[in-house]
């Protein structure tokens, strides 16, 4: 007798279409699908080539739906940064190992923080990981309120009641690209800023802490920049007058890098020979093997680990685990083909 034909195409398949095709009651299916006893393994494998057969997968998230659990956590994220989507990737890595799924939405240029939220709330999240969130105190405070916050990659001072962080050291970062290029002979060291941008303000202290440190305070110089290419763009082109140039640029991130790595091609200003550009994120975008950006590294894997990890205790916590922990990971200085020393 020929098997049972399955649903009609473009329709998803259902119990009782694994049951059809399998010549077995809808509930015996249910018995087979969630892995309880009352099947004799002789069915049960007949009812699991069925639903091969057929295409039929479990909705996990209906299951999880009716026993009032989501366990979803929700992801905002910057759609326009680099780094973020390394993170992303990073979070992904660290929640399926414990057992919760990640709902991802996107801030974008017509679509704010609150907009992104929002809708992870109403997809029921168990605890938000907010990248790099910009969003004012009382704001992350009324949804700490309702549900576990961790952010990440952002500073909180003061410490906002019921958010985790989960950051790098910024304003080390910084330190560490300074150091790096006076290593190499360069005193003339611009900072690109980042405005407002989450790390900002410690990175660019920390950039004035290594020149004061390295006696070149009279030499501090920070410019107003931003986190996109066009804002390192603009930024350098104000260095290319005719008055003395830096030797070398801290930028903001690697995307404000990549916008300065690209004017001085344009200006034909040999890099590193003439002018060395330093980075921050150590994004897949300075990976690229035709940039190959020297840049301060966060560690996306930790940092990811502990946001995830940081999430999941405060959802099974029940109450008991403490919140607004903040963890610091120290960066690391990555030295590609950006920088050099001084040529005569």
């Amino acid at each position: 007798m020929p098997p049972t034909p399955g649903p009609p195409e473009g329709k998803r398949p259902t119990l009782a279409d694994v049951a059809a095709r399998a010549g077995v009651s809808v509930a015996l299916v249910s018995i087979v699908m969630r892995g309880a006893k009352g099947a004799g393994a002789g069915t049960r494998e007949r009812v699991l080539e069925a639903a091969r057969e057929i295409g039929y997968r479990p909705d996990a998230r209906a299951r999880l739906l009716r026993s009032n659990r989501s366990r979803l956590l929700g992801v905002q994220f910057g759609l326009q940064h680099p780094f973020h989507a390394d993170l992303v990737e990073g979070v992904y890595a660290a929640a399926e190992p414990a057992g919760y799924q990640i709902a991802l939405s996107a801030v974008a240029p017509s679509r704010g923080e609150r907009h992104a939220v929002e809708s992870l709330l109403g997809d029921r999240c168990e605890a938000l990981i907010l990248l790099g969130p910009q969003a004012p105190a009382p704001r992350l405070a009324e949804l700490a309120a309702q549900l576990p916050v961790v952010s990440v990659a952002r500073r909180l001072r003061p410490a906002v009641p019921g958010v985790d962080v989960v950051r790098t050291a910024d304003d080390e970062g910084a330190r560490q690209a300074v150091d790096h290029l006076v290593s190499l002979g360069h005193r003339d060291i611009v900072h690109i800023d980042g405005g407002r941008a989450p790390g900002a303000a410690d990175r660019r202290r920390g950039y004035r802490t290594a020149m004061n440190h390295h006696g070149l305070g009279d030499r501090t110089r920070v410019l107003p920049g931003g986190l996109t290419e066009e804002d390192g763009a603009a930024a350098v082109r104000s260095l290319l007058g005719d008055g003395p140039r830096p030797t070398a640029v801290v930028a903001f991130n690697d995307r404000c890098a990549t916008g300065v790595l690209d004017v001085l091609l344009r200006a034909r200003v040999a890099v590193p020979g003439e002018m060395s550009v330093v980075g921050f994120d150590d994004s897949h975008l300075a990976r690229l093997a035709h940039i190959s950006l020297t840049t301060v590294g966060q560690d996306v894997r930790r940092l990811a680990e502990l946001a995830v990890g940081r999430a999941v205790e405060r959802v099974e916590g029940d109450g008991a685990a403490a919140s607004g922990k903040e963890t610091v990971i120290a960066p690391r200085l990555v030295v590609r083909g950006t920088t050099g020393g001084i040529q005569p």
